[in-house]
């Protein structure tokens, strides 16, 4: 089943079929009043459970991909929220941000990876 899964860079217009945008980010967007973050197109929802550590973020090296990855595999909760986006973009459009120009340079481009690996192995087990 294809998941409606997209991702978007956090300022950009939203496009149709996008669905739900979920801000994958730990900081908030400076100067602006949370009830604007939709109004202004940003994000609709500010999901920082799945978005890098200040860790990982203050220390961004070439190995920022792979130490995010494990970062989001090794904690129970990340990986439960992980598994619950993959069920919810077989069914629903989301669509996963980042403030990141370059999504090849974003660690968006790895959490939609996992979002997929995650919905591949929860069809394996169905």
């Amino acid at each position: 089943m294809a998941l409606k899964l997209q991702t978007f860079q956090i300022g950009s217009t939203p496009q149709p079929g996008q669905g739900i945008r979920l801000g994958v980010v730990r900081y908030l967007p400076r100067g602006v009043k949370k009830e604007d973050y939709q109004r202004l197109g940003l994000f609709d929802l500010w999901f920082p459970v799945l978005a890098p550590s200040r860790e990982l973020l203050q220390n961004r090296n070439a190995a920022l991909f792979r130490r995010y990855r494990s970062e989001i595999l090794k904690d129970s909760e990340k990986r439960q929220t992980l598994l619950f986006l993959a069920e919810v973009a077989k069914k629903t459009p989301i669509a996963i941000g980042c403030y990141c120009l370059d999504e090849s340079k974003c660690h968006r481009s790895v959490l939609r990876a996992l979002i997929e690996e995650a919905s591949s192995a929860t069809a394996t087990r169905t």
